[in-house]
């Protein structure tokens, strides 16, 4: 039987994990400096499988914007450079042999503002999210007051708490918004 902590903890549970997703998210978009995360929906052919970058190859940042791969097995350099030059990244990757370098160029003032727009776009599309969970969490404050397991003074209590923990949420994805945008405008 669910009770207001419950109701509680999931919401704040669920809003947790979508912030966690958002932070995530933005790591997929490029300012310019090089991260390894950028490289993780990349999959290559080893012995006819298609496996993650990070299972075949050590991923490092020797420089800001500079990524380096060092395949574990060097007959696999060309499909590694094959899966990134595949990739939407739009790098492209230069190899001795051994390692394989990718240079993050400097994005335009308007390639940045396109990165600014989507960062917002994420960060809406989480709002968005949060308010949904507000709302089933509201919903589920109210079924409790009408199953009489809690009285009307708790369901107004209950939906202020719902409120002030989805407010928050927003502010923390407002921050981090802020942080991504003043990172994607850093020349």
């Amino acid at each position: 039987m669910a009770n207001l902590n419950s109701v509680f903890a999931e919401l704040a549970e669920k809003m947790d994990k979508d912030l966690e997703k958002l932070k995530e998210e933005f790591t997929g978009i490029r300012t310019g400096r090089a991260h390894p995360s950028m490289l993780n929906d990349i999959k290559v052919e080893y012995y006819g499988n298609m496996v993650p970058l990070q299972q075949v190859a050590s991923i490092s940042v020797p420089e800001a914007k500079l990524l380096e791969i060092k395949p574990w097995d060097k007959s696999v350099v060309a499909e590694i450079k094959k899966a990134i030059l595949k990739s939407n990244l739009g790098i492209t990757p230069v190899d001795d042999g051994h390692i394989i370098r990718l240079t993050m160029p400097t994005p335009t003032e308007e390639g940045r503002k396109e990165l600014v727009k989507r960062a917002h776009k994420l960060a809406e599309e989480k709002k968005i999210e949060l308010r949904n969970i507000r709302r089933q969490a509201n919903e589920q404050v109210d079924k409790l007051e009408k199953d009489k397991q809690i009285t009307e003074d708790q369901k107004f209590k209950g939906h202020e708490h719902v409120q002030k923990t989805t407010d928050e949420h927003v502010k923390k994805i407002d921050s981090i918004l802020e942080n991504k945008q003043k990172e994607i405008m850093e020349v």
